[in-house]
């Protein structure tokens, strides 16, 4: 039996431990989604064991299990199943997160519920994805719920998705089968404006084409799913935009005249000496860059920093330090929401909206209309019920400085909040 150990305990081809590289690797965000009896979890447990990303006693426990069950090899349904009974039954979590990674690239999979009612747990992993993995059973082809993820990964605006054809062996690996699921699912991405698909045949049980190219496939000469999440181009959407560093907290010691700015950068890029633009015409120059290791020359996107500038500007939680794009304040903005409480948002219910570091009194003026994902059509809606998805017009109670969604959710994202006990009503993008 081969031993697997930890993902950063594996050399790599150079002969240099993972570990040692990890800070230098792209990071894919993926999603997986599919009906519940399509193999995901096996899908899943293929894909952490194959890329050697089991830890030895995780590894033991499932062997111990699948002899327990009767199973002649390794159930890596197993690997994953646990989570997901949780999951299902309300009691924990509802998207479980999957950490990876090969020798190029790092992986962070978010693995979704297959039933209905779980919708707006799916638009929650699909939200912050790069790359889609849908999967369907090879001996049903496209179904309801296929329909149904793939409208939503083109209503978030993802750009790759791969259908992966699972149980490819339950049908004696047919090309026919295989032929007429993509030519079915490729027409529907087209006409739900997904343009990029990659169709993939599969057998997670088997291992077919996931991390390793299948003999049993000769007809198929594609990249397997590990092929593409490796290569697939992951530029960051919003590396088209200049700085967005939302201000989290203003530090102010006592008895000093340091005064710093601490937040987030979720785009762009910052350098000391570079002119930021604050708002109402107001501009300062970057005098110091502070991060966890000391001082910094730069700074780019996904780094925690505390800026310091060279004018003593009264800036708060919320503020908005950004490039020479900075986007103008608004009180009024169209929204596509997610419902996800049981409660109904109504027209006129007044809520509380977070937009990144903000929190902004607003209210809900209009529904404009309502999303049917089976029909990818819309229609008139009185109120937002649970997993409903719906355009709305919105009225914030003070200037904000929205823009479209864009970066998978690190730009144009937001949340409404019950403002009597601070329950999350619903999620949204800002059209």
């Amino acid at each position: 039996m081969t031993v697997l150990t930890h993902p950063t305990d594996i050399e790599t081809a150079s002969g240099a431990p993972a570990s040692a590289q990890l800070a230098t690797r792209q990071t894919l965000r993926l999603c997986t989604a599919g009906s519940v009896d399509d193999g995901k979890s096996t899908f899943v447990g293929r894909l952490l064991h194959d890329t050697k990303s089991v830890l030895a006693d995780q590894l033991s426990a499932v062997e111990r299990t699948s002899r327990e069950r009767g199973h002649d090899g390794l159930d890596l349904s197993l690997l994953v199943d646990g989570l997901r009974a949780e999951r299902e039954q309300g009691i924990t979590i509802d998207v479980a997160y999957r950490y990876f990674s090969t020798a190029e690239r790092t992986f962070i999979l978010a693995d979704t519920p297959g039933h209905v009612q779980y919708t707006r747990n799916t638009v929650t992993g699909v939200s912050t994805s790069q790359v889609v993995v849908l999967l369907v059973d090879a001996r049903h082809g496209v179904v309801t719920q296929t329909r149904r993820h793939l409208t939503v990964a083109a209503l978030l605006g993802v750009r790759q998705v791969i259908l992966a054809v699972n149980k490819i062996d339950l049908v004696d690996y047919s090309q026919d089968v295989f032929e007429q699921i993509r030519e079915e699912f490729t027409a529907l991405a087209q006409e739900k404006g997904v343009s990029e698909v990659t169709v993939i045949p599969i057998s997670a049980l088997k291992g077919d084409n996931v991390v390793e190219p299948s003999e049993n496939t000769p007809w198929y000469t594609g990249p397997t799913v590990l092929g593409y999440l490796e290569t697939v181009d992951v530029t960051d959407a919003t590396s088209e935009l200049g700085l967005r560093l939302p201000i989290q907290y203003v530090i102010r010691p006592q008895g000093t005249d340091y005064r710093g700015y601490a937040g987030r950068i979720t785009a762009g890029h910052l350098a000391v000496g570079d002119t930021v633009h604050l708002g109402q015409g107001r501009t300062s120059t970057v005098t110091h860059i502070d991060s966890a290791d000391g001082e910094a020359a730069t700074a780019a996107t996904g780094d925690s920093i505390v800026v310091r500038l060279a004018d003593d500007i009264d800036l708060s939680r919320g503020d908005l330090i950004a490039g020479t794009d900075r986007p103008e304040g608004s009180r009024e903005l169209t929204a596509t929401l997610v419902g996800l409480a049981d409660t109904p948002l109504r027209p006129g219910a007044k809520v509380k909206l977070r937009y990144g570091t903000s929190l902004v009194r607003a209210r809900l003026v209009s529904i404009d209309s309502l999303h049917d994902i089976d029909t990818n059509q819309e229609h008139p809606g009185e109120a937002i019920e649970l997993n409903d998805i719906a355009t709305v017009t919105l009225q914030l109670a003070e200037d904000l400085p929205v823009e479209p969604y864009s970066g998978r959710g690190l730009v144009g994202s937001l949340l409404l909040i019950n403002q009597a006990d601070g329950n999350t009503l619903a999620a949204g993008l800002v059209r």
